[in-house]
């Protein structure tokens, strides 16, 4: 019975403390480079509009065929971040979630990088981090900025990193697409939307970057924490285990973790759950 009584007094206790869910809201930012309005969603934390004070930023990246609202419909990151906010693995954060695709690859831009008609890198550095960061009252430095994805995002997070390694302290990448050649996700024809996307990532080859990087890139690659997570079964799998051979030889420390799984939400769900746990150990205290 004293048991009973202890669940049941515990029960009641962790009822009675007092709820951290933060909230997601659906935004647009206007851009005179893409000449649109780009579409994002922004995990809000718990306390945000009552509070004064600046919060760490993250950027959380989608992948091929999906948008803004992945990550918040298929890959339920608010249940997630609410759990590691209000266990203390995860300091409150900004967690923005920006458009850059679409399901009709063929037809509809897809990808992080600029390509003809889509410059979308100067987009993201130049209009977009600049107006959410002050609307969404982020820290706005390298010591509290973060970005991280799955896939198509995972190849942009860890390219983001590479070109701007002053701007982010850390990079999660998810099953990444760091190159376009033996892994292929399947090109488009007649040079349409999907066949500038895989160029775009070929010429942006992540596993290049470090290849033929100098000892001063080097030296600011090792300014960021970078961590790659893959299944096992995933088609892009072997990218990443060369990535990882590839930062070791040039001294650049990262993670690397490969876990039983396939390319799909449920591997990049459990993912979600050591990503943001180590955004918040990276950012500065």
């Amino acid at each position: 019975m004293k048991t009973i009584r202890q669940f049941l007094l515990l029960s009641t206790m962790l009822l009675s403390l007092p709820s951290l869910a933060g909230r997601i809201v659906t935004d647009t930012v206007k851009s005179q480079i893409l000449g649109a309005d780009v579409p994002l969603n922004v995990y809000l934390p718990d306390g945000f509009d009552a509070s004064s004070r600046r919060f760490p930023i993250i950027y959380l990246l989608h992948g091929l065929s999906d948008d803004f609202r992945a990550w918040r419909d298929k890959g339920q990151m608010q249940t997630v971040v609410d759990e590691l906010i209000g266990t203390g693995e995860c300091v409150p954060v900004v967690i923005v979630m920006p458009n850059a695709g679409g399901a009709d690859t063929h037809n509809i831009w897809n990808g992080y990088f600029n390509m003809p008609g889509w410059s979308y890198e100067d987009f993201f550095f130049q209009e977009f981090m600049p107006q959410v960061e002050e609307k969404y009252h982020a820290v706005g430095d390298k010591e509290h900025r973060a970005v991280m994805g799955l896939s198509m995002g995972g190849g942009g997070s860890t390219v983001y990193c590479q070109r701007h390694p002053e701007l982010f302290s850390s990079c999660y990448a998810m099953s990444p697409w760091l190159d376009h050649g033996s892994n292929d996700v399947g090109a488009g024809q007649e040079k349409d939307k999907r066949y500038y996307v895989c160029e775009a990532v070929r010429e942006h080859s992540a596993l290049r970057f470090v290849e033929e990087a100098d000892d001063a890139t080097k030296a600011k690659l090792r300014s960021v924490k970078w961590f790659f997570d893959c299944g096992d079964d995933d088609f892009l799998f072997d990218q990443s285990i060369r990535m990882h051979q590839l930062m070791r030889s040039a001294r650049i420390h990262d993670e690397l973790r490969v876990r039983n799984g396939v390319h799909n939400w449920e591997y990049w769900h459990q993912a979600l759950r050591m990503a943001l746990p180590f955004a918040s150990r990276n950012f500065a205290k």
